[in-house]
């Protein structure tokens, strides 16, 4: 069984350390990647499981909101998840390239855009201010009880 670290190759001794005593053997760790014999791995552990070991480490040291661990087979992968605003930081250092109808157009007219997505998160403030209750949701009508069918008849 292979776990690929990734980004979280600093933590790969704590993380051995940790699923030595659940799996059943000690892994040998080298680079970004941790690796268990099969022959050692203790009865019924599976790789599904070791995921779930792994998840648990990565909350107990408060990192599990940034890691997502895949399972392919025996082999298991922990990948750092890219957040929104990351995505956003890699477009702007990497401008995908635009037709050049789109190219001959001022960069002014974007800015409009981002105006009017401003002035729409404000309006349910103002339905707020303005006195106005939420609407709520109908309330259930209770379920009619089913009669238990007497044999004896």
């Amino acid at each position: 069984m292979k776990v690929t670290l990734g980004t979280l190759k600093d933590k790969g001794d704590e993380l051995a350390a940790f699923l030595e005593p659940r799996v059943g053997s000690k892994p040998s760790v080298s680079g970004d990647s941790m690796e268990f014999e099969d022959e050692s791995v203790r009865e019924g552990v599976k790789p599904r499981q070791v995921k779930t070991y792994i998840k648990r480490f990565l909350f107990m040291n408060g990192v599990r909101k940034k890691y997502r661990v895949f399972v392919a087979g025996k082999e298991l992968t922990i990948q750092e998840i890219v957040t929104g605003e990351e995505a956003e930081e890699e477009k702007e250092k990497a401008p995908a390239k635009k037709p050049e109808a789109e190219a001959e157009e001022p960069a002014e007219q974007e800015e409009p855009e981002e105006e009017e997505e401003a002035a729409r998160a404000p309006e349910p403030k103002k339905a707020k201010e303005q006195g106005e209750k939420p609407k709520k949701a109908a309330p259930k009508k209770p379920r009619a009880s089913k009669k238990k069918a007497d044999g004896s008849s």
